[in-house]
């Protein structure tokens, strides 16, 4: 049986599992509870700086995106940090890591962008037993506001100082969470890097308004009339945040640097898919809150089988295997060839793929009498179109052509060497360098 113990950081932890920074970590009897459920670990919702709480509204938080059948694929939420005593979330934690020391237990911390206020939280942080910190240089929503979060976040020279800070004054690991909220995530992943950071994790929520109510004529989630910007997450974020862990995974920058995968985790595919492109464990937020703390369950199950079947005797055998395969667009194999093919059988004569084909793509589908649908080779160009809307799984699928082949679009042979966008004769560039 695959074994799930992870190792991140020098953090142990029984699954690679975790919960992130959020509402279901937010006091000692959630973390307990999800601790006997199953997760491998939490990191606990943000503390501030001592003094007085922070203030939530005490409206509506969330909004939400919904699929057609009313499945939940995104939140938006106008939360803050933890609005509780500094005192007594560190005095949970102590608690509940006495209780469960073989469970990683993390410190997400967002205090202002002062040397002073950060050497003032770290020590307190350190004799609560946690395994390490999160700085919270993500969220951005209200903190962002008042220069914290991703104010900083978003400014590669302060997070290089905060972090070299935090490594100054604090012994144990340090893991900084980026803000999607940026062009370039090598940038930010560079700076942490160069700070000291032991890892990074990402992503942290994206800046969103997820809907407008037509009838108050206020974003929604709204409070009193008014409504704001917030932090979005859940599945729909998921194709965002895997293409940021795997730009940080293979640039020679931040090759190598650990990373801890967030945003849209639901299934054990969805961890899998995030390891595969770098991330040595995963963090869950959205997920939980949908279905409750015992989705662990299913993901660690599955994770388990995936893994069994594959022959992965661990998860550090799937971190990363994937990462040699994600290249950019100009070396992606221009001589290989593929055409749509219908599996008649398994068709059942919805249209979808000759509706979208015609109205938008190549008209390379026909339709013929009793609604039969073949594909017209001489126009298909492959873009997998057909395949996307296709209701019925693997009755459309791609073929590749073979080499010596004559692809009827083009009316050329199918090459059987690589080739790519640098040296094509219609590349400006590759003509230019060639000369």
């Amino acid at each position: 049986m695959a074994d799930l113990t992870t190792d991140f950081v020098g953090i142990k932890s029984p699954n690679p599992f975790w919960l992130a920074s959020a509402p279901p970590t937010d006091k000692e009897y959630n973390v307990r509870r999800a601790f006997e459920a199953g997760w491998g670990g939490v990191v606990w919702k943000t503390l501030g700086a001592e003094g007085p709480p922070v203030v939530n509204v005490n409206g509506p938080r969330y909004g939400a995106i919904y699929g057609p059948d009313r499945r939940l694929m995104g939140l938006n939420n106008i939360e803050l940090i933890t609005d509780r005593p500094l005192e007594t979330n560190l005095e949970e934690m102590a608690r509940v890591k006495a209780d469960y020391p073989d469970h990683a237990l993390i410190a997400s911390i967002m205090v202002p962008c002062e040397e002073e206020a950060w050497k003032a939280i770290l020590p307190r942080v350190m004799e609560t037993g946690a395994d390490g910190i999160e700085l919270n240089f993500g969220c951005p929503h209200g903190m962002s506001e008042r220069g914290m979060g991703s104010a900083v976040g978003q400014v590669p020279e302060y997070i290089e100082m905060v972090t070299r800070w935090c490594k100054r004054y604090y012994d144990r690991p340090v893991i900084v969470k980026l803000t999607p909220n940026i062009t370039d995530i090598r940038k930010p992943a560079t700076a942490a890097k160069n700070g000291g950071a032991d890892a990074v994790s990402l992503i942290n929520t994206i800046n969103s308004i997820t809907s407008v109510n037509l009838d108050s004529m206020a974003p929604e989630p709204t409070i009193d009339g008014k409504g704001s910007h917030g932090g979005y997450c859940g599945p729909a974020v998921k194709p965002i945040a895997l293409s940021m862990v795997s730009e940080i995974a293979r640039d020679a920058e931040t090759r190598g640097m650990p990373i801890s995968g967030i945003g849209g985790v639901t299934t054990w595919r969805d961890a899998a898919e995030f390891m595969a492109l770098g991330a040595g464990n995963v963090q869950v937020c959205t997920a939980a809150m949908t279905y409750g703390f015992r989705i662990v369950e299913e993901m660690k199950r599955g994770l388990s089988q995936w893994m069994d079947e594959k022959g992965y005797a661990s998860v550090a055998e799937v971190v990363g295997r994937a990462v040699p395969n994600v290249t950019d667009w100009q070396y992606l194999n221009l001589n290989y060839v593929t055409k749509a093919r219908i599996d008649q059988d398994a068709c059942i004569q919805c249209g979808r793929c000759y509706a979208a084909c015609e109205d938008t793509s190549h008209q390379a589908i026909a339709m013929k009498p009793g609604r039969v649908f073949e594909v017209i080779d001489a126009e298909c160009v492959a873009c997998n179109l057909c395949v996307d809307v296709c209701p019925v799984e693997d009755c459309i699928t791609m073929v590749e052509m073979a080499p010596g082949e004559v692809d009827p679009r083009t009316g050329r042979t199918v090459e059987p060497h690589y080739a790519n966008w640098t040296t094509h004769p219609n590349n400006p560039a590759a003509v230019k360098a060639a000369e």
